[in-house]
Parts: C-alpha cells; sequence; structure tokens
C-alpha cells in the first residue's frame, strides 16, 4: 500500500441546517486502503460520505480529498473533484433508458471525453473488470440486481479515480452477491484505490476484516478490530 494521503480531515465539523451531525472528525486514508464505516441509521455515514464529494459544505475544521480543499473549493470546481472519486450507491442509479454500455459512456461525454475509439476501450475494459463484458447491450431490467450493481462499479471506474465511496452498496442484495461485490471492491483496492465502505453487514465484515471507522453519538472512531461483532 502507497503512502500518499488521498484523505485528510482535520478537526471538521460536519453540519445540515442547524443540526450537529459530526464534530472533530479525524482521519487520514492513504491511497489502496480499504475502510468500513458503520454506524446506526441517522449516525452521520451517509452524512461523511457526501461532505467527500462535496454535496455538504463544510462547517469547521479542514479537509482535503485528491487534492482538493474541501473548503475553499468553488463550486465550478466541484464536478473536478467529482472526477477523481467513485460514488456507488444503495440504489444503483443507472439510467433505466438505455442499454449497460450507453450507461457508461454517458458519464464520459458529461465528464469532457471526445474520442469514440478510446471511449469504447475504455466500457469494454470496465465491463471485463466487473465480469459483464458479456451483458454492456442489455438494459438495466434485464440484468440482475448484483449486475446492475456491478455495472455501477464500472460506471464509478470509467474516469479512473484514486478514492471509491460506496455508500451501502450491497444494503439491496442478497448475501451471496453481497460478498461478491465486497470481493470486487477489495481487489480494487489492492489495485492502489482507496475504498470508503458505508455498511451494516457485520457477517461480510468478520469474513472480510479491514479497518473500520463507526459514526456514534456525533463521533467518528476508529474501531478495535476484536470489538466489532455486534456494534453495528
Amino acid at each position: 500500500m502507497s503512502s500518499e494521503v488521498v484523505i485528510d480531515l482535520r478537526n471538521l465539523k460536519i453540519q445540515q441546517q442547524k443540526n450537529l451531525i459530526l464534530d472533530g472528525v479525524n482521519l487520514q486514508v492513504k491511497k489502496g486502503e480499504f475502510i468500513y464505516l458503520i454506524g446506526k441509521t441517522g449516525s452521520g455515514k451517509s452524512s461523511l460520505l457526501r461532505t467527500l464529494y462535496r454535496d455538504i459544505e463544510l462547517n469547521g475544521g479542514e479537509g482535503t480529498i485528491v487534492g482538493f480543499d474541501l473548503h475553499k473549493i468553488k463550486t465550478r470546481k466541484i464536478p473536478h473533484l467529482r472526477r477523481k472519486l467513485g460514488i456507488v450507491f444503495q440504489d444503483f442509479q443507472l439510467l433505466t433508458d438505455r442499454s449497460i454500455e450507453d450507461n457508461l459512456l454517458f458519464v464520459m461525454k458529461a465528464t469532457g471525453w471526445k474520442d469514440k475509439k478510446k471511449m469504447n476501450e475504455q466500457v469494454k475494459k470496465m465491463l471485463e473488470m466487473v465480469n459483464l463484458e458479456t451483458k454492456g447491450y442489455k438494459m438495466p431490467h434485464e440484468i440482475s440486481g448484483g449486475e446492475q450493481q456491478r455495472a455501477a462499479i464500472a460506471r464509478a471506474l470509467i474516469n479512473n479515480p484514486e478514492v471509491i465511496i460506496a455508500d451501502e452498496p450491497t444494503g439491496n442484495l442478497d448475501t451471496e452477491t453481497s460478498e461478491s461485490i465486497l470481493q470486487l471492491l477489495l481487489e480494487i483496492s489492492r489495485k492502489g484505490k482507496a475504498v470508503l465502505f458505508a455498511t451494516h453487514d457485520s457477517v461480510l465484515m468478520d469474513k472480510y476484516p479491514a479497518r473500520t471507522l463507526k459514526c456514534e453519538g456525533g463521533k467518528l472512531t476508529e474501531m478495535d478490530s476484536n470489538s466489532i461483532g455486534g456494534s453495528i
């Protein structure tokens, strides 16, 4: 794993409207790290992740991610930040009126790709990475939930991001499919990308232990690996 820090949060305050969600958040994430983010519903997991891609503004403290200062970033630069991040949601968020390939191409066009040959090569490469090389022509409703999430991961990887933010990506999937998605994200982290994986699934975490952070009582704390079971 590289020593390069891609997320650096210091004494961060996360607030929505007038509600303080998390206070005093300190976190460093290095390239190639895989990290679980746990906590009860409403504890601040999603708010922390949304802060990282600047869907929520900082209210105090300092934060940088992939070279961008979260406090000083101008609104027009937020799309540039998000191109360096891959974001995966629980409900896939694929465009239902176009094929899997066209979902990926849509993102590429929106983020400035122009060369059609290179675009098609990149789509092929990403679909191979997530084992969907024979499914690119299909519409989202024609493939399973697990395959849709794999397509969403391919889309998240299309611009070669430095950090993957996965917000409950296995929440709507069965146990076997959830495990295959987790294995895919672990493999992606081994190739040098930092992965933040928000989850409630203690069975997966016990089977594939990794650094774990917990949102609880307005704080973000690092968990001892021996005390994770039953604490989610």
